[in-house]
């Protein structure tokens, strides 16, 4: 294997192949940076460029694309509370909330430090360990899937702070939103009024991009409040190597988290993004200063949110199987360059295979080079005039919410859940919740049923995965809220002392 990589190594160190990778990760971190774009729409638009490519430039060039738009979906979220992907939500929780308090260049560094570590951590994963992984998540009954979505659905708890009744009635909304569209199973319509492009339910990038970024635009309207948060000197504020010292043991397990997360077809980055999340909150000494602009939270984010890539890799490449909607479509491509995923490719072109993994491991070192060198470009977002700002925002808002489906219907979903998110900021009511139902409610509805209909209620049991997966889930709901009912029994019976002395 090493001698293999090695070789790898020695085809991607050339002039051609280091633009290709260069230029992928470029051009992945402005889809990225695009609300609208996801990584899998932005490497299904660059797939008929690579028609004329040999097939190892192309996966080369798609998988850069990849790598970098799982990055860039973080800078517009920390810079104007827009988040590019999905996953990018939770890291907008923490670092706008930096971003407003003057320290953009805090959570940017953070930020791409936290997903380069979490890429090259997560594609040693997958030299390593690719086929024995995709061997075991592929045995995954729908049992454990729907464990692992109602676990997933439990960080709310953490992710919630103080305002957890808000959080958990913002997450139900997500998971009534998620039921709109066609049954899974029985192909029946539920809630579409009879509208056919309610079909397929409420497509999630226009409702991410009403949510964050026009409910933000709306509140800033109605708050008056224009003002410029000045960055200040780059330099002076550019985290120093103890900052990112002081966060190793999060990046080092958020890394763990999304990579492993990321080997399971269809869990993918956003739930690995808030699992990290809730459990750098529940491991860290200052829990208070999460959703307040913590840098842990910012690192759980982006390293797992990477870690994922090298994670969805695992069953494409080991099995042919697609860890995530990104990895389906780089399936589309291998198959267009006449390359079958799955255990004979490790046979008929493990000089591509390596090849590919010798490119991912030096596009994160491209990553972070372009991260950091953009930092001084990416800083003075937050420094455009407000009025400037909303409307540039909403355009892209806008332009985003219709390229999805080339529908008008899906830009009035994003106006309609951009005045939902304004009407929730305006009652206390936290965004992230929502997205989390939209996410996890399909995956968690589609396996539960199949479960169910495959060996009956009593699955959830009998089989030991998932009744682990289902403890830790109740665990992971019940035990911040017994410890937040604790402190203010504290608080309660102090006061009640302070007042009878």
């Amino acid at each position: 294997m090493i001698e293999s990589l090695f070789a790898g190594l020695g085809t991607v160190f050339a002039i051609l192949p280091l633009l290709t990778v260069v230029s992928g990760i470029v051009l992945g971190i402005l889809i990225g940076a695009m609300p609208g774009l996801s990584p899998s729409m932005g490497v299904a638009l660059m797939v008929p460029f690579t028609y004329s490519m040999s097939p190892t430039l192309a996966l080369i060039l798609l998988v850069g694309i990849y790598i970098g738009s799982s990055y860039g979906g973080s800078i517009t979220g920390i810079m104007v509370n827009a988040p590019g992907t999905p996953s990018a939500v939770v890291t907008a929780i923490d670092g706008y909330a930096l971003t407003k308090k003057g320290q953009p260049s805090v959570a940017l560094g953070t930020s791409i430090v936290a997903s380069s570590f979490g890429g090259m951590f997560g594609t040693l994963i997958l030299i390593c360990f690719s086929v024995p992984l995709a061997a075991l998540a592929v045995r995954f009954h729908p049992a454990e899937y729907f464990a692992f979505a109602l676990f997933g659905m439990a960080t709310i708890a953490t992710l919630a702070g103080d305002n957890w009744v808000k959080a958990f009635i913002a997450m139900l909304l997500g998971l009534v939103l998620a039921t709109v569209g066609t049954d899974p199973i029985s192909g029946a319509e539920r809630f579409t009024f009879d509208l056919l492009e309610l079909s397929d339910g409420f497509m999630l990038i226009p409702a991410l991009i009403g949510l964050f970024a026009l409910s933000e635009v709306f509140s800033g309207i109605e708050k008056g409040d224009f003002r410029v948060v000045r960055a200040g000197s780059l330099h002076d504020r550019w985290p120093r190597f103890g900052h990112y010292w002081n966060l190793k043991w999060v990046t080092l397990r958020s890394s763990a988290i999304g990579t492993l997360v990321g080997v399971f077809p269809g869990a993918g980055a956003t739930i690995g993004s808030f699992i990290s999340y809730g459990m750098a909150k529940r491991f860290s000494r200052d829990k208070e200063s999460f959703g307040q602009g913590s840098p842990e939270g910012v690192t759980a984010s982006e390293a797992a949110d990477s870690g994922s890539v090298g994670g969805a890799m695992v069953p494409l490449l080991a099995l042919g199987i697609p860890g995530s909607a990104t990895t389906a479509v780089l399936i589309g491509a291998m198959m267009i360059h006449d390359l079958t995923p799955g255990p004979q490719l490790f046979v008929r072109n493990p000089e591509m295979i390596y090849a590919i993994f010798a490119a991912m491991l030096v596009a994160q070192f491209v990553l972070l080079f372009v991260g950091l060198a953009g930092g001084r470009l990416w800083v003075r977002v937050a420094e455009i005039p407000k009025q400037l700002l909303f409307v540039l925002i909403t355009t892209m808002a806008l332009i985003g919410a219709f390229a999805v489906r080339n529908a008008m219907f899906d830009v009035f979903c994003c106006v309609a859940f951009g005045l939902l998110g304004w009407i929730m900021r305006r009652y206390g009511f936290p965004l992230a919740p929502v997205i989390l139902g939209l996410v996890l409610g399909m995956i968690a509805e589609t396996n539960f049923r199949r479960a169910i209909m495959m060996d009956g209620p009593t699955v959830f049991f009998t089989r030991p995965i998932t009744a682990t997966l289902l403890l830790l889930a109740l665990l992971a709901f019940l035990v911040p809220l017994i410890n937040r009912l604790r402190e203010r029994r504290a608080e309660t019976a102090s006061e009640e002392k302070r007042q009878a002395a």
